[in-house]
């Protein structure tokens, strides 16, 4: 038996294959979501793989310290972050490749290839800091 399927079923299954095909060959920077409105991502601080003595800090732990982590690095801004001149004064907090300190419970997070991201709102940046290493997290050694 064959069924039969008119042929804008047929062209619009051929170009959602496509946009499909298309998506996937998009570099991981190409295809992180992008915050809308007031939103910031960020990716939290994954800690360093190697101590000051030179011992290798598993994966599994590194892991864990960015789930409880305050630091994040800013991967993307969005459009109207920092524009209400009342709240921020005409000045951003914050820019993309900044390193900062938000909340530990800030923001939705969610899973990507390459680890977990945050979206956060602008004002929930806390503080910009120069180098991730500096702030240390509770239970981190």
């Amino acid at each position: 038996m064959t069924l039969i399927v008119p042929e804008y079923v047929l062209a619009q299954r051929e170009a959602k294959a496509k946009a499909e095909k298309a998506a996937k060959e998009k570099s991981l920077t190409e295809r992180i979501p992008q915050p809308t409105g007031w939103r910031i991502l960020v990716m939290p601080y994954m800690g360093r793989e190697k101590t000051d003595s030179g011992i290798y800090v598993p994966d599994q732990s590194r892991e864990r310290e960015a789930r409880a982590t305050v630091v994040a690095y800013v991967v993307k801004v969005g459009p109207l972050a920092y524009q209400d001149p009342d709240k921020f004064g005409g000045e951003a907090w914050c820019k993309e490749g900044d390193w900062v300190c938000i909340g530990r419970y800030a923001g939705s997070r969610f899973q990507i290839e390459g680890g977990e991201v945050r979206i956060i709102n602008d004002d929930e940046v806390i503080a910009t800091i120069v180098d991730p290493d500096d702030i240390k997290t509770y239970g981190a050694a």
